[in-house]
């Protein structure tokens, strides 16, 4: 396990306190080179979807890094406390060892984590101005996201993260099954079955009062869902008011699945055996 922190020159992504894309490309050139084209290929399919501007929802995001210090320098406080002697832990919750690059940085709103190959390596970036605008500046949003994210990397190396489908539906219950594995990552190593570092204002009180119907209503949305109109996955996009719902949905339904296998058997399960668990885990209670 590797940290690369740029900190220390992510500002000069700035002129003032007003974002330039030009200026970010040479800051990420001299940062971590390569890696900017897949930031922005990440910005041209989400803006491609429609549902959001570079103006309304990109630019206001990133220009909030300069313009709140406190929450910026809070923010890479919190990452550096949390990934100390993070290697140690991990190794003594799950026996084993991570082989990836921890890169703290300046992104394009892709994600506070966004676990991806680089060079050749298993990394996760950290976008600071998603952890900015999520409030997870503080020290347990930081190690609920870093602990989340390190739970997909632990499937990528131990099991199988990344699978092509052809239908649409395949590909939404792979996610809400391998965020539901890395949320249990996350609440192992925390220690605690019920922690959601997404639970603000609620949040998880609501998601239990509402479970059945989460299941119901993603049950019901799989065959047709798209990313363009699917509600369960991201903070941009809101399943009754609510957003990251798939998150609770997809630890319910891993815990669900721990209650017969072991943890490190069901990270390398296919989409045939996933499927046929969700089919279980949405009639036991119908």
């Amino acid at each position: 396990m590797k940290i690369i922190d740029t900190y220390s020159e992510l500002l000069t992504s700035y002129e003032g306190t007003a974002f330039s894309l030009d200026r970010w490309k040479s800051y990420m050139d001299r940062s971590l080179p390569g890696a900017a084209p897949l930031f922005l290929a990440d910005l041209e399919e989400c803006l491609g979807t429609g549902n959001v501007t570079w103006e309304k929802d990109y630019l206001p995001v990133l220009n909030d890094v300069a313009l709140h210090g406190d929450f910026r320098e809070k923010a890479h406080a919190s990452f550096c406390r949390a990934v100390e002697h993070l290697e140690n832990r991990v190794a003594e919750r799950f026996g084993k060892s991570l082989d990836v690059e921890l890169i703290f940085l300046l992104g394009l709103c892709s994600g506070a984590g966004w676990v991806t190959e680089y060079g050749g390596k298993n990394v996760i970036f950290f976008g600071i101005e998603k952890m900015i605008e999520l409030n997870w500046c503080g020290l347990d949003g930081m190690i609920g996201l870093i602990y989340h994210e390190l739970g997909h990397v632990y499937q990528a190396q131990y099991g199988v993260l990344g699978r092509a489908f052809q239908k649409g539906e395949d590909s939404f219950l792979w996610q809400l099954f391998t965020e539901g594995i890395a949320m249990v990552f996350e609440q192992e190593l925390v220690g605690d079955p019920d922690y959601f570092h997404q639970d603000k204002d609620g949040w998880k009180d609501w998601c239990d009062r509402h479970f059945e119907g989460i299941k119901v209503d993603f049950t019901r949305d799989l065959p047709t869902m798209t990313r363009a109109d699917q509600r369960y996955f991201g903070d941009w996009v809101s399943y009754r008011g609510r957003g990251d719902v798939g998150y609770y949905l997809g630890s319910r339904f891993v815990r669900y699945i721990l209650a017969k296998y072991p943890f490190d058997e069901i990270i390398s399960f296919d989409i045939d055996t996933v499927r046929e668990l969700y089919r279980q885990f949405v009639n036991r209670s119908l």
